[in-house]
């Protein structure tokens, strides 16, 4: 078993510096999308799952998801942490749960739902094309 190197207060303040808005890659996509002309408003609280771009009038949302935290079949997605394994697991666990009930949800209330991959958006090109096919239709 490995241990931590760090102390529990240590650990606390490298955790709780991890955002959930406005990260790069969410940083990334809302320019990209900015740039290719379309207008969104950010993190819909009454929407399942506070999407981080909503696109009100045409009924679509995106989530810009990072791989290890909602388990993408990435390798990032595929990493585990060495500690607390059972704590994680079912952290992990619960939070690519709950994403699948938020997408149903919004799904079944009309919206069309893109979700964008941390590791998608490495390659802007490709990025480009997914964004305008799903804003485009």
């Amino acid at each position: 078993m490995k241990l931590d190197i760090l102390t529990k207060k240590q650990r606390h303040r490298c955790m709780s510096a991890i955002r959930n808005k406005n990260t790069k890659p969410e940083m990334m996509v809302r320019r990209l999308v900015h740039s290719l002309g379309y207008r969104y408003r950010l993190h819909g609280r009454g929407l399942p799952g506070k999407p981080d771009l909503i696109f009100t009038s045409r009924l679509k949302v995106i989530f810009v998801h990072g791989c290890f935290w909602h388990r993408h079949s990435c390798s990032k997605g595929h990493s585990m942490p060495s500690t607390r394994a059972k704590f994680w697991r079912g952290k992990l666990e619960e939070n690519k749960e709950r994403d699948r009930r938020n997408l149903r949800k919004l799904r079944k209330e009309g919206w069309k739902v893109l979700v964008i991959w941390e590791c998608q958006t490495r390659n802007s090109e490709k990025l480009i094309s997914k964004l305008r096919g799903f804003l485009d239709l």
